[in-house]
């Protein structure tokens, strides 16, 4: 098995000895987790929006959108066996195709009416068919309007394309990967990485096993992403 159950994913999360949890800044987020802590009267709703391409947004194999088995919802299931007293709506604004230059046009329309505590932006595996340079500067835009209204911000580096061999150091989504990497350094963001993960997956020869499409993951892949983001709130 690649991965671990989301049973034994959370509790071994709890336990916090995993490498997965040391990699996240635990404290990015202290003042959330205290939010997500309280109880009724005096907690409150919290807003999670994941902004991105088709991978948030659901999308697996033949347009099919499994909502509930993706990585936004299984986070929110983790999340919530975690804090049993929070108020958590997951809202995810992602559009299949999208690069994060479109996304960033959008921003301040579809993603901060929604008056995220944090947005997890996922732009790489599509942002890899324009200019490094562009994707930077739409990145950096979102970012900023994000912080400039003391919103938290991760970003998730890309999940796999079959048809790259991500395990290959020039394959074309390394750039866009490090440069998602750079800007959480720049900008102080929270960073979920799963590529590496996937690229050791890849490495073994057992990437078809996490994937449901030629450049979508499957419930396993998608746990992947969680594994990264899930530290941040534990």
């Amino acid at each position: 098995m690649l991965k671990l159950s989301y049973a034994t994913a959370f509790a071994t999360f709890l336990n916090m000895g995993t490498a997965l949890a040391q990699l996240a800044d635990t404290t990015y987020l202290s003042e959330l987790k205290k939010q997500l802590s309280m109880q009724w009267p005096k907690n409150r709703r919290i807003n999670m929006v994941f902004h991105g391409h088709s991978v948030p947004a659901g999308y697996w194999d033949n347009h099919e959108v499994h909502t509930l088995e993706s990585y936004p919802n299984l986070f929110l299931k983790i999340l919530k066996a975690h804090y049993p007293y929070a108020v958590v709506n997951v809202i995810v604004t992602a559009i299949g195709g999208e690069g994060s230059i479109s996304g960033a046009r959008r921003f301040e329309t579809d993603v901060l009416p929604h008056q995220p505590d944090v947005v997890f932006i996922d732009y790489a595996l599509n942002d890899r068919f324009q200019p490094l340079e562009k994707t930077r500067e739409a990145l950096e835009k979102m970012i900023k309007a994000a912080q400039a209204k003391n919103i938290k911000v991760i970003l998730v580096t890309p999940s796999p394309d079959q048809r790259i061999d991500i395990s290959d150091p020039s394959n074309p989504l390394e750039p866009y990967a490090q440069q998602i990497r750079e800007l959480a350094s720049q900008f102080g963001t929270g960073l979920a990485d799963p590529y590496p993960d996937f690229q050791k997956v890849a490495k073994d020869g057992k990437l078809k096993e996490v994937m449901a499409s030629i450049n979508h993951p499957n419930a396993k892949g998608h746990t992947m992403i969680v594994d990264r983001l899930i530290p941040y709130f534990f």
